[in-house]
């Protein structure tokens, strides 16, 4: 049944209903009625689940019993915000997770995007999958701290002793870091891919 999967699937990823509702736009009580099995979600809706969980429909609508994911998953942690703490070590807020295909969890992070200097080709409020890694190469969409030491995704370049940030949205300016400029220049990760958050 629907009911018992959406459940097995959610206490999964550790959500609470509550957080899974807010994931799809509907109230804790709508995801308690799906879970009792004294409702149906629609079906534009099951198949947003199926996504989210990265399962086939037929296995969240119990037509088969074989848990099939779509590729290899993994829950990776959701963060808020990413800021230098001492020793220029990273501290993240803790938002949670959601599933990613990758095999290896712990070396990824989604981020969830603050600002608009990446539209329109990411919006806030979208998740960007990070792999975690201090080093980026030119034309990668790398989230960098520096400066006031909060994080920033933006195109990176490597010229001549210089990083150049270019944001994707006209309207920003392209910061260019030089000299010691570059002391507090911290490479977070790369970013793999994008998707919107319902």
């Amino acid at each position: 049944m629907l009911a018992q999967k959406l459940k097995q699937l959610r206490k999964g990823l550790k959500l609470t209903q509550g957080e899974l509702a807010a994931r799809f736009g509907v109230t804790q009580q709508a995801i308690a009625k799906w879970e009792a099995g004294r409702a149906l979600p629609e079906t534009e809706t099951i198949s947003r689940i199926a996504a989210f969980f990265r399962v086939t429909t037929d296995y969240l609508l119990d037509m088969t019993d074989t848990f099939v994911p779509l590729g290899p998953v993994s829950s990776v942690r959701i963060i808020g915000a990413v800021k230098a703490g001492y020793d220029a070590l990273a501290l993240e807020e803790d938002l949670g997770s959601a599933l990613a295909e990758v095999k290896d969890a712990e070396c990824y992070r989604y981020l969830v995007v603050k600002g608009d200097s990446m539209a329109p080709h990411i919006r806030e409020g979208d998740l960007a999958l990070v792999r975690l890694q201090s080093e980026l190469n030119n034309g990668d969409l790398g989230v960098v701290l520096y400066g006031d030491g909060e994080a920033t995704l933006k195109q990176y370049y490597y010229t001549d002793g210089a990083v150049t940030l270019v944001p994707l949205n006209d309207a920003y300016e392209t910061v260019t870091l030089r000299g010691h400029e570059l002391e507090g220049l911290m490479i977070f990760g790369r970013v793999v891919e994008t998707k919107t958050r319902w």
